[in-house]
């Protein structure tokens, strides 16, 4: 087996300056350091990695070896002081962005992220990169600021509350190009710590440049559960939902921020709801079937692929489906619940059970369940509503459905009753499980559903 090609190196432009004891009397502020733009090169490595820096000739005018025990330390907002043994060495980056960015290498290389990050205690390591990497491309940027209710409900809420947000200080969760963070300066915001951990983040630096908000937008890249902030904020904002609610668990990202809470601090969303109500289509159902015939097929090229059909069925049967509906296949008033933002905890979201009862409004073929949620903004001010209902316009979280792997007859007056269960994995999503009866009748369905595999169906 061929040895993996080693990681590729970091650059980085900086400033350098050493620094011993003579250089640093008592009282006397530090300078700053020479203003030649020098290059900073970080080989990474397993348990520590390679710095060099070079000057505009390549010629090497700095090399050292950081592991574990290195001594380092932040400076100021965008620079790290390195000593090995007596001899000191100040780096400055030309960003926090990028400072950012080369100390969550560093803390990568020395082993120290993965050993205490809650993220990826919770999180395969495949999965997080397969994350991170969609959400770092402007195109997926550009989907969800053009989702305009999404959009149009954060900027409504956070600025019709403009006195939760007036010399206060705010922390974006996930703040992809920064639009919540722009949102809050626009209403009267005295700082804003944006954290994004795609790399996206460079680009939320460059609007923050380019929109002269240096001074009142602070990027930090890197996660949640791994970064520090100088300060405790006021304000929490962030845009944490997925399909059902929970899907991409960016949830628990959301509830772990609160750490940074004052302890009468503000979240924006404050709580959510989820609903749910059975629903009848014949068509949905047999268009699922109708899937798995093409494993049906006894001669595919000269191959008999029929032995699959039936894995097949359950495979698809176990896909939430994405897409919107009209309100009138729904058979029964919703059930909801609720997700306090303030008050829920992490662990709260690793096991949720959702039991309903429904009266059935009509008499009819149940299939399956439909899912949507709502979220509320509560401000001093006005608490604002964004709604993924189908009675509501659109969203790019749609509504979702999961089938009943047998459908269940209910007449009118009858009750389902039953019971979701949402188990957390580490694929940054959920196992759903659903179990239901007509307790008139006795008859039993359910299914096993993987939400991290849904089915868009609205394409």
């Amino acid at each position: 087996m061929a040895a993996s090609a080693p990681p590729r190196p970091l650059q980085y432009s900086v400033r350098l300056r050493f620094l011993g004891e003579e250089q640093l009397p008592e009282g006397l502020p530090l300078g700053a350091p020479s203003p030649k733009a020098l290059r900073l090169e970080v080989q990474p490595r397993e348990g520590d990695a390679a710095l060099t820096v070079t000057d505009a000739d390549g010629v090497c005018v700095f090399k050292c070896l950081v592991n574990k025990d290195t001594e380092y330390c932040r400076v100021g907002r965008e620079s790290v002081l390195i000593t090995i043994g007596y001899n000191s060495a100040l780096l400055q980056f030309r960003s926090h962005s990028e400072y950012s960015l080369f100390s969550t290498a560093l803390k990568n290389c020395r082993n120290q992220t993965k050993e205490h990050s809650v993220f990826n205690q919770r999180t395969e390591e495949s999965s997080a990169a397969q994350y991170f990497q969609f959400y770092g491309c402007l195109s997926q940027q550009q989907n969800m600021m053009q989702d305009f209710v999404r959009t149009a409900t954060y900027h409504r809420a956070i600025l019709q509350n403009h006195i939760d947000f007036k010399d206060k200080v705010v922390l974006d969760v996930g703040c992809g190009s920064g639009i919540l963070s722009f949102f809050a300066v626009q209403a009267g915001a005295r700082k804003v710590y944006a954290v994004e951990a795609s790399a996206v983040a460079k680009y939320a630096e460059i609007l923050v440049r380019s929109n002269n908000l240096v001074d009142k937008i602070n990027v930090l890249s890197g996660k949640i559960e791994e970064i520090s902030l100088p300060e405790s904020v006021d304000v929490i904002v962030s845009e944490p939902m997925g399909y059902m609610l929970f899907n991409e668990r960016m949830l628990e990202s959301y509830l772990h921020s609160k750490k940074w809470l004052k302890s009468n601090g503000m979240m924006f969303p404050t709580f959510s709801d989820i609903h749910l109500a059975p629903f009848s289509d014949e068509q949905l159902y047999m268009e699922h079937y109708s899937r798995a015939n093409f494993w049906y097929q006894q001669c595919f090229y000269g191959v008999n692929l029929s032995s699959l059909r039936n894995a097949a069925v359950d495979e698809y049967f176990r896909q939430p489906i994405v897409d919107t509906f009209d309100i009138r296949i729904l058979m029964a008033r919703t059930v909801k619940y609720t997700v306090n933002f303030i008050e829920a905890e992490e662990e709260d979201l690793h096991r949720v059970e959702i039991p309903f009862v429904f009266q059935m409004m009509q008499s009819g073929l149940i299939h399956g369940l439909a899912f949507w949620f709502d979220v509320a903004f509560v401000g001093s001010l006005l608490t604002v509503w964004l709604s993924t209902a189908p009675t509501e316009p659109l969203t790019h979280w749609y509504q979702v459905r999961c089938l009943l792997q047998t459908p269940l007859f209910a007449k009118e007056g009858e009750t389902l009753s039953g019971k979701v269960l949402f188990v957390a994995n580490k694929r940054q999503s959920y196992d759903i499980q659903i179990v239901a009866a007509v307790d008139e009748t006795g008859f039993k369905s359910g299914n096993i559903l993987d939400l991290k595999n849904p089915f868009f169906r609205y394409a």
